[in-house]
């Protein structure tokens, strides 16, 4: 049995970290993969933060593509190889014809909820722009989304089945810069990645506008590492590369900014 208590000793969300509890054991006592629900990208953090110290198990994230957000997880032994094939998913091609009346992220995800799904089987939403969007869904909910998924807005919409190679993404914008501080301060790292001012920042992360590896900062102070990542909501995200301490002992700090 899992240490229940420890691994829900302060978690944020009691509820999903308890069924994950529940998915692991189940994965130790059967020795088969067992897969979790789509989370968001905050529940994996947490998920990986809490578990990652149990040598018996090991986790594979997996969305359908590899910068998708909202992913399902596998769980099995650490003797038990994973791999992204052992996570099922089913893409949706949704099709309508939105150039009068365009949507949005929002409306796809609200439609979709309309039919009575609940958001757990949905995973990303990839917009097309005037011809629809591409859902994936977990295969047992792709039947339904095809047959009751019939409008968005008011552009009528017809659902197919389509397979996650027919996904129409799109690499992420980067932009690769470097920055020297005095600090590894979260106000003074991201000001210079997100382009601007200490002050501007700093009222950002007090607002709780600003997560580090989806979890909210509200301390300017934070001091931040190598491989963080940091979400400043509205502006995009911020990637910590390598950090390395200068002849006048100031760090010189690698940024990848998403846009």
């Amino acid at each position: 049995m899992l240490p229940r208590e420890a691994l829900l000793k302060g978690a944020p969300d009691r509820e999903a970290i308890a069924r994950v509890i529940d998915q692991a054991e189940q994965a130790l006592r059967t020795w088969e993969v067992v897969v979790t629900d789509f989370c968001a990208p905050p529940l994996i953090a947490e998920i990986q933060a809490r578990f990652g110290t149990l040598t018996e198990l090991h986790f594979l994230p997996w969305g359908g593509y590899p910068q998708a957000e909202r992913q399902r997880l596998a769980i099995a032994r650490a003797e038990i190889p994973l791999e992204t094939e052992q996570i099922p998913l089913t893409a949706l091609d949704v099709a309508g014809n939105f150039l009068f009346d365009p949507a949005s992220h929002r409306d796809f995800l609200g439609a979709l909820l309309g039919t009575g799904l609940v958001r757990e089987k949905v995973g990303d939403i990839i917009l097309l722009g005037e011809r629809g969007a591409q859902v994936i869904v977990m295969p047992e909910v792709a039947e339904f989304v095809s047959l009751h998924l019939n409008q968005v807005r008011t552009v009528p919409v017809k659902a197919k089945a389509i397979t996650l190679e027919e996904l129409k993404i799109r690499p992420p914008k980067t932009k690769e810069m470097t920055t020297v501080e005095a600090s590894l301060r979260l106000d003074a790292i991201a000001s210079a990645g997100f382009g601007l001012s200490r002050s501007k920042m700093a009222d950002a992360v007090n607002q709780g506008n600003v997560q580090v590896n989806w979890k909210p900062i509200t301390q300017s102070s934070y001091a931040l590492k190598a491989g963080d990542l940091v979400t400043y909501r509205g502006k995009g995200r911020l990637e910590i590369g390598e950090i390395t301490v200068t002849k006048k002992e100031r760090y010189r700090i690698q940024l990848t900014r998403y846009i």
